[in-house]
């Protein structure tokens, strides 16, 4: 399996935005997953009640940076664009991209 960073849209301006972008993610991990990929999703993971807090913008970045820290093992970073690119997943291309990770964009037929 290859290892991939996956990226796509998490906040929002309302609670409906961001279930919107949630169930969106979902579908982006089963995408790369069929794909025989093994993705790191952190803004699922590390949003989860108890965890950090998206609203509070140190626990977002801290969760940003710590999604991204797995650029080191990953083979690459697949950005799903269906939603649009938000500015977090820009942060996570312009990381990508510096470190030399190569940078796949991507699209869901359906959702």
């Amino acid at each position: 399996m290859r290892l991939v960073i996956l990226e796509s849209p998490f906040a929002g301006k309302t609670p409906e935005d961001v279930e919107r972008n949630v169930a969106y993610a979902r579908r982006c991990v089963r995408d790369s997953l069929l794909r025989n990929e093994a993705p790191v999703a952190s803004h699922l993971l590390y949003t989860q009640p108890g965890i950090l807090d998206d609203t509070v913008p140190a626990e977002r970045q801290h969760g940003i940076d710590a999604g991204l820290a797995w650029r080191s093992v990953a083979q690459a970073s697949v950005v799903y664009v269906d939603h649009g690119i938000s500015k977090g997943m820009e942060y996570g291309i312009a990381a990508a991209k510096k470190a030399g990770l190569p940078v796949e964009y991507r699209s869901l037929e359906k959702f």
